[in-house]
């Protein structure tokens, strides 16, 4: 691992933690208003959501550039999303779609 890498998981962190510490840091934060709350329950998921579809959908070419790909992996996280909302169970949705993706990879069809 190089400095960098370092450097930078030092500054994301940095970065992340008052989002993550506002429960711990403000005591009275269930009294903020309900949209707020919404917001700030959600915005976890919304960043796991973006950083599954960038790392599905966006793979490099043979130079090196980015393109899209649409492979099981996409399958297998349109599966995650429609269970996510359907039964609103995150570990549901996860397991079904890492599921998929075993299964298939293991009698080779991907």
């Amino acid at each position: 691992m190089t400095g960098d890498l370092v450097l930078l998981a030092i500054l994301m962190g940095a970065v992340t933690y008052p989002s993550r510490a506002i429960p711990i840091l403000a005591p009275g934060i269930e009294r903020l208003p309900a949209p707020v709350l919404a917001y700030l329950r959600l915005v976890g998921p919304a960043v796991l959501a973006a950083l599954a579809a960038v790392n599905v959908l966006v793979t490099p070419d043979a130079g090196g550039h980015p393109q899209l790909h649409v492979g099981i992996e996409t399958v297998a996280v349109l599966v995650a999303v429609g269970i996510v909302a359907w039964r609103r169970n995150l570990l549901l949705g996860v397991a079904l779609a890492v599921g998929i993706v075993v299964v298939v990879r293991a009698v080779g069809a991907a």
